[in-house]
């Protein structure tokens, strides 16, 4: 038992040791235009399966799937992570992130963020107003006044109004992927309409 105990403890380590690394191999592309080309080229090889549901552009290919265009690197590589170590679960990405290396993950990261978000009118115009309004009670202060979001919270700008819908309903309900999410709680009160305005009025964002 204690020989198990050691090995989860420099499991770990090394786990956060190379998540450390990759971090700080990120922040220094992201300051090195010579070397955001190579990853960037690097990145673009390694999208083969990330396109099919998310294009090759980052614009996904179905509206319940999100775009990646113009999502912050950081929160794209930190996402992966929590797929790979389990922290978020899904049937595709959880096993996608396992396969690929740190560096790969780094470079798909920094590929899809200098992608451009096409923005698709919303089906549902009418609900624009609403929607901003409690955009701007419940997710600006986070995500941003304009959904551009930060390094520890996504883009909002432009993601399919389906693919909001579902995830505000699924935190709604208590997904248990998403238990440590502080977004059970915002949204534990949300109605469906009050959560297809806010879908409808991000959609049309256009930073």
């Amino acid at each position: 038992m204690r020989a198990l105990f050691v090995f989860l403890i420099i499991s770990f380590t090394s786990l956060a040791a190379a998540d450390q690394n990759a971090m700080q191999k990120l922040n220094e592309l992201l300051t090195d235009p010579s070397a955001q080309e190579q990853a960037y080229a690097a990145g673009h090889e390694r999208i083969t399966f990330c396109k099919h549901c998310h294009g090759e552009d980052g614009n996904s290919k179905r509206n319940y799937i999100p775009n990646l265009a113009e999502q912050n690197p950081i929160y794209l590589f930190n996402a992966f992570e929590k797929f790979a170590n389990g922290e978020r679960t899904d049937f595709v990405m959880s096993k996608l992130a396992k396969n690929l290396s740190i560096d790969d993950r780094v470079n798909i990261a920094l590929y899809y963020g200098q992608q451009k978000v096409v923005v698709i009118p919303s089906e549902s115009p009418n609900l624009r107003d609403k929607g901003q309004a409690k955009f701007n009670q419940v997710c600006q202060g986070c995500h941003g006044v304009n959904g551009e979001g930060k390094e520890d919270m996504p883009r909002l700008a432009g993601q399919p109004a389906e693919y909001i819908t579902r995830t505000l309903k699924n935190f709604r309900s208590k997904d248990p992927s998403r238990a440590a999410s502080i977004m059970l709680s915002i949204t534990e009160n949300m109605t469906d309409d009050e959560i297809d305005s806010v879908a409808s009025y991000i959609q049309e964002l256009d930073i």
